[in-house]
């Protein structure tokens, strides 16, 4: 007899995946959370916004790409839901917004519980370092049109900022400094072109690089590094003038977003380290300068445009957070570009 089962659709197991992530899940909340008994939404007092004089409410979404092809091969799942954290809350901290809350999906072939389980835990466990709740996901299982073992991931969070405090080009001058924070590595950025060079070279995952220490899988599967809260503090003690989250582009062309058409950002490549993961991608794929340029962050995961007398106070304040930073170079008069020297 036919079945929703036997078309490839098991809710039993989807059943047992809510229950494995239900009290990683509790720890991702805020008080103004509102519990729905039903399941079907999720519920935030929005009376909390009433302490702000003009609130606007900021959103974003985002996935984790081609990243969650090599944590299947790893067989490693909790790391990609740190990884959509990022992508997605990371973004909201740009125009200087406060994470609120955060939803999921997950599109699967085959609704594995403890898969499941681990994912939505990674989710849970970064939403509560970025200080955000996690109020509600879904998990779809699409036989047929995914392998078993196949999966992707995506997220939508909203953020709060005064909308006097709103970051962005516009408060950014000729005289200002830029800051370096330090990614964890490749962040969730570029993957398909680590796939590329991991299918035409040598290079493996089993690989394990000196320069390294560890499997190149491993280094590969590093968490995003979640930077709100430090924002956040970084605006709090004041002198912020932009931010700008390092993704898909690079470097120079996020920075440009984050300026006005009357400066220029110069960025000092001598002012950091470039990390040894991406040197090993380099040297292995043969791959310009230019290219790493557009398609990593190359070991910088956010800058933040800050005025010169609050640059100092501002890299005490990341070094006390445990977030190794630097002057990465300043803004000058020009068309609003950012550039590499």
């Amino acid at each position: 007899m036919t079945s929703y089962e036997a078309a490839g659709v098991d809710i039993a197991a989807g059943e047992r995946a809510v229950e494995l992530m239900k009290s990683r899940v509790a720890r991702a909340r805020r008080p103004e959370v509102v519990d729905d008994a039903s399941g079907f939404a999720g519920l935030f007092d929005a009376s909390a916004l009433l302490r702000y004089r003009r609130p606007l409410l900021a959103t974003s979404t985002d996935g984790v790409g081609t990243k969650v092809d090599l944590a299947r091969r790893l067989g490693v799942y909790d790391t990609v839901g740190h990884d959509l954290v990022g992508m997605v809350i990371d973004d909201l901290a740009v125009c200087g917004a406060e994470p609120l809350f955060m939803t999921d999906y997950i599109a699967c072939g085959k609704v594995v519980p403890e898969r499941i389980a681990d994912i939505v835990g990674g989710i849970a466990d970064a939403c509560a370092l970025a200080g955000c709740a996690l109020v509600g996901g879904e998990t779809a299982e699409h036989p047929g049109l995914l392998g078993p073992d196949e999966f992707d991931i995506a997220g939508a969070g909203t953020g709060v900022v005064e909308a006097d405090e709103l970051l962005g080009p516009e408060r950014v001058r000729a005289g200002d400094v830029v800051l370096g924070m330090a990614s964890s590595g490749i962040h969730s950025n570029g993957y398909s072109l680590v796939r590329h060079i991991l299918a035409t070279t040598g290079l493996t995952i089993e690989a394990r690089p000196e320069e390294l220490g560890r499997t190149l899988g491993e280094e590969l599967l590093t968490p995003t590094r979640i930077y709100a809260q430090d924002c956040l503090a970084l605006m709090r003690a004041g002198g912020v003038r932009a931010f700008a989250h390092i993704t898909g582009g690079g470097l120079a062309a996020n920075l440009a977003r984050s300026l006005p058409a009357t400066v220029d950002a110069v960025l000092r490549r001598s002012s950091w380290e470039v990390p040894a993961v991406f040197r090993v991608l380099q040297g292995h794929g043969d791959v310009a300068q230019a290219e790493m340029d557009k398609t990593f962050n190359l070991g910088v995961g956010m800058a933040a445009i800050v005025g010169a007398d609050a640059a100092d106070a501002a890299l005490r304040l990341l070094g006390e957070r445990g977030v190794p930073a630097w002057v990465l170079g300043e803004i000058t008069a020009g068309s609003g570009t950012a550039a590499l020297i």
